[in-house]
């Protein structure tokens, strides 16, 4: 079940590099709430994907991150509100983390769940 694993991880790590360079610049006064929650959120889902790499009884694992990956989709969300990502900015995002949830859909779909 490799396939799975080698397609979400990576490409969460490359969300994960991407909104931590954009929160940088976010005002102080959302760097530390939304800025950080939003990167902490993202960092909690990778070490959940990667647990899930390592043990046998991965589905509960892949429906826990695919829960903080819809939470990360509203925080997303609102940054773009707060006006701290553009809309060009919020569209990439969005279509990335849509992405990493196709990937972990189906890797519970491999695992027997329905996604």
């Amino acid at each position: 079940m490799a396939a799975p694993t080698i397609q979400a991880v990576p490409k969460l790590y490359d969300v994960i590099m991407w909104l931590m360079g954009r929160v940088e610049k976010f005002p102080r006064s959302h760097k530390f709430t939304l800025g950080d929650r939003s990167v902490n959120l993202a960092l909690d889902t990778l070490a959940v994907l990667i647990e899930a790499t390592y043990t046998r009884e991965r589905l509960p694992l892949l429906r826990k991150a695919n829960v903080q990956l819809e939470q990360l989709r509203y925080l997303i969300r609102l940054c773009h509100d707060f006006k701290l990502l553009s809309a060009k900015q919020y569209a990439y995002i969005s279509n990335e983390l849509n992405e990493v949830g196709k990937r972990v859909g189906g890797w519970i779909r491999s695992q027997g769940g329905a996604a």
